[in-house]
C-alpha cells in the first residue's frame, strides 16, 4: 500500500522529528506551510522559521501566508490535493474551510496529555505547576482551540530538574511514532477516536514577559518550578537595583529561615542561597544584563560586588 499525499504546517524545531519521520516513510510530503519570515538577533534580519529551513534542504515546496482569510490562500492549499494535513505548532488559526480540505482530515501533534493544557504553552505550564508527567496527544483537528477528538497518546515523565528547553526535546523525540501509527491506522481505516473530557480541561495561556518575575514571597519549590518553567525563554528574573536580575538555574535547598523572603542568605561558591517564603532557593547560574549568563561562582572569581549577604532581591 502506498503512503498518503501529505501537507505539513508548523513553524518552530518541534515538528523536525515528526518531519524527519515522515520524510523517511512511505508518505509523501507534498508541501510545507510555515509563518513567514521573522525579524531575528541583534541585526534583526529576517529569519526564516527552523520548520522552512528543513523544507528547503530537503527540496520541498515552503508557503508562508499570514492567514487564511483570503479564499486564494485556501485555493491553493486545495490545489495540493492533499490525503493528510498535519499540523505541529503551526501558530496560525485554521478555519473550516482549511480543515475541510484533506480527504482525512487535519492532524495535530499537541505537546500535552489533553485535555489537559490546550493552549500555546503547555511545556512551560506543565513544569510550572508541578506537573509529574507530560506527553504528546495526537488528535483530530476542530475548529475548536485542542478541543478535537484524540487518536492516541503518548506520555513522558517529568523530572525535577526538567527545564521547558529538556522537555520539549522530550517530547518532540516521542512524538514521531505516534503520529506514524495513526496515519497507518488512518490509511486501513482501523483508527479510533476519543472525545476530550470536557471536565478536565486546563488552559496554557500565552506567556508574557512579565509573567518570569519572581515572587519570593512564594515557596522554594514555586520558584524553582518557575525558573525551570521559563528556561530558555523569557528566563526568570527579578528587580536589582533599578536594572533585571536574570536567574537561569537553581535549586530547592532545605535551609530554614527567619529572614524577609528574598534576603541573601549565602553567597559563596556553591551559589547564592535566597530566602523564600517556604525553605530556600539555591541560585547557581545569573546573567546581568548587557552580560552573558554565569555561574554565581564565575561571577565570584571575577571579584563583582553587585550581590551581597544581606541583600534584599
Amino acid at each position: 500500500m502506498s503512503g498518503l499525499q501529505v501537507v505539513f504546517a508548523g513553524t518552530p524545531e518541534f515538528g523536525l522529528p515528526c518531519l524527519e519521520a515522515l520524510y523517511k516513510s512511505d508518505h509523501q510530503i507534498k508541501a510545507v506551510y510555515s509563518q513567514p519570515d521573522r525579524p531575528a538577533g541583534r541585526g534583526r534580519k529576517l529569519q526564516p522559521s527552523a520548520v522552512k529551513e528543513w523544507a528547503l534542504a530537503h527540496e520541498i515546496a515552503v508557503y508562508q501566508p499570514l492567514n487564511f482569510k483570503n479564499p486564494e490562500t485556501i485555493a491553493e492549499l486545495a490545489a495540493l490535493q492533499p490525503d493528510v494535513l498535519i499540523v505541529i505548532a503551526y501558530g496560525l488559526i485554521l478555519p473550516r474551510a482549511v480543515l475541510e480540505i484533506p480527504r482525512l482530515g487535519c492532524i495535530n501533534v499537541h505537546a500535552s496529555l489533553l485535555p489537559r493544557w490546550r493552549g500555546a504553552s503547555p511545556i512551560q505550564q506543565a513544569i510550572l505547576h508541578g506537573d509529574l508527567q507530560s506527553g504528546v496527544t495526537i488528535m483530530q483537528m476542530d475548529v475548536g482551540m485542542d478541543t478535537g477528538a484524540m487518536y492516541t497518546k503518548v506520555d513522558c515523565e517529568i523530572t525535577k530538574t526538567d527545564t521547558a528547553a529538556s522537555l520539549h526535546d522530550k517530547l518532540a523525540a516521542i512524538s514521531a511514532q505516534p503520529l506514524l501509527a495513526t496515519l497507518s491506522a488512518l490509511m486501513k481505516g482501523t483508527h479510533q477516536l476519543e472525545v476530550q473530557d470536557n471536565n478536565l480541561v486546563t488552559y496554557a495561556g500565552k506567556i508574557n514577559k512579565e509573567d518570569a518575575q519572581i515572587n519570593w514571597q512564594q515557596s522554594a519549590v514555586q520558584i524553582d518550578q518557575l525558573i525551570r518553567a521559563f528556561n530558555p525563554w523569557p528566563i526568570a528574573f527579578t528587580p536589582l537595583d533599578g536594572e533585571v536580575l536574570r536567574i537561569h538555574q537553581a535549586q530547592v535547598d532545605d535551609t530554614v529561615s527567619d529572614k524577609h523572603p528574598g534576603t541573601v542568605l549565602r553567597l559563596d561558591k556553591k551559589g547564592m542561597l535566597v530566602a523564600t517564603g517556604d525553605k530556600s532557593i539555591l541560585i547557581e547560574k545569573i546573567q546581568f544584563p548587557g552580560a552573558r549568563a554565569i555561574s554565581v561562582a564565575d561571577w565570584l572569581n571575577a571579584g563583582r560586588s553587585q550581590l551581597y549577604v544581606g541583600q534584599n532581591l
